[in-house]
Order: structure tokens, then C-alpha cells, then sequence
């Protein structure tokens, strides 16, 4: 297994500077990481950075509220494409969600999807821990039905990150058909493994560096 093709090395914090974007692409090349994950401001200058490679560009959007319109979130995901961008992670309208209203939450999904338009995937940020078991199933039935290509557990910015048990309980309710992204919390080997093995088929993590040196050492030492 190559680790590394499973995270997407993620930077999201606002006093974000230009030398920490270069240098999150410079470890991206180094380490090959499947992509960087940044915020819509700086999908440009990743882009830049990654030039050559194959390491793709990751751009939060309606982040890390969701709380905007979908119109805006339609917006902001054309312009992160582009910039650049070949996946664009959302985050849903929690609290339509949360209200029940299943039809608002869809559309808001679809308009990422559809202004995406097969230029780039969609990943889709239920927020779990703001989420029952079963607002978390509807979350996922929903991003599915609106044509997303993964669910992702968490922004990273609420009261809590990924867990195994969300992890489980995503892949049982998506099936096999999209993407699991784990996101949130990540923080080392054995947390990122345990994601995989839940059934997440993707890692979002600031601590790339670390998980994937741990586990070249893992495998080294057998």
C-alpha cells in the first residue's frame, strides 16, 4: 500500500502565509501526496507550485460553515477550478439538514456538482459531529443521490473530527460505489490506518509528513 496517495495534505488555517502554501507543495512532491488541500485563495499559487507533477489540487468550498447560498457555493467552485483545482471539497447546509428539509440540502449539493461538471470531483463535508446517526445516513444518501464522487467526515474547524465509527458507518450507507474521505483529527499512523480500514478511501491531514515517514518505518522494520 502506498500511504501516501490516500491523504490529501490539507492547510486551512486563515494567517495561512504564501511560504506555507510553497511549502506544503514542496512536501507534496517529496512525499507524493495524492493532493493539497487549501483554501479557494490559494488554489492559484498551489497550482503554480505543482506544475509537473501529478499531485492534484484540492479547494474547500463554503468553508467551513456551509452556511452560504448555493449559488455562492456554485460560484466559488468555478472559480477554484479555474485556478486550478481538480477537486473541490463542500460542506452541506447542516442546518437545512438538521430542519429536515431534504430537498434544500440535495440542490445545494447539486449546484457544486453541477458547476463542477465533470471538470472536477466532488467531495462532500457532512460535518458529523454536529450530526445524529441518522441526520449522518441522510447526509449521505443525499450527497450520493446529487451525484458526488465522496462523503467527508468533518472539516476540522468543529467540535470534533473523524471518528472509525462515522467512518463505518458512511461506508455502510454509501456502498462501494464513491469515495470515503476521513478528515479531521488525523493526526498519526495508526489513526490514519484505522480510517482505512473502516473504509475511508481517502485522508485529509495536516500531519502527512509524519504518517507517511511512520509508516515507511513500519514497513522497513519487518
Amino acid at each position: 500500500m502506498n500511504i501516501a496517495k490516500y491523504i490529501d495534505h490539507t492547510l486551512l488555517k486563515p494567517e495561512t502565509k504564501k511560504e506555507e502554501i510553497k511549502k506544503i507543495c514542496e512536501e507534496a512532491r517529496e512525499y507524493g501526496f495524492f493532493s493539497v488541500c487549501v483554501n479557494g485563495a490559494n488554489v492559484a499559487l498551489a497550482y503554480e507550485q505543482l506544475q509537473g507533477t501529478d499531485v492534484k489540487v484540492t479547494a474547500v468550498v463554503g468553508f467551513p460553515l456551509g452556511a452560504m447560498t448555493s449559488e455562492a457555493k456554485a460560484f466559488e467552485t468555478k472559480n477554484a477550478i479555474d485556478n486550478g483545482a481538480k477537486e473541490i471539497d463542500t460542506v452541506i447546509n447542516i442546518g437545512a439538514l438538521k430542519e429536515g428539509k431534504e430537498e434544500k440540502v440535495l440542490n445545494d449539493i447539486k449546484a457544486v456538482v453541477d458547476a463542477a461538471s465533470g471538470r472536477a470531483i466532488v467531495k462532500v463535508i457532512i460535518e458529523n459531529c454536529l450530526l445524529t446517526n441518522e441526520e449522518k445516513i441522510l447526509a449521505c444518501k443525499l450527497a450520493k443521490k446529487a451525484g458526488a464522487d465522496f462523503v467527508k467526515t468533518s472539516t476540522g474547524f468543529s467540535t470534533g473530527g473523524a471518528t472509525v465509527e462515522d467512518v463505518q458507518l458512511m461506508r455502510e450507507t454509501v456502498g462501494p460505489e464513491i469515495g470515503v474521505k476521513a478528515s479531521g483529527g488525523v493526526r498519526d499512523l495508526k489513526t490514519a490506518l484505522a480510517m482505512i480500514e473502516a473504509g475511508a478511501t481517502r485522508i485529509g491531514a495536516s500531519a502527512s509528513v509524519n504518517i507517511v515517514k511512520d509508516y515507511k518505518g513500519s514497513v522497513e522494520g519487518y
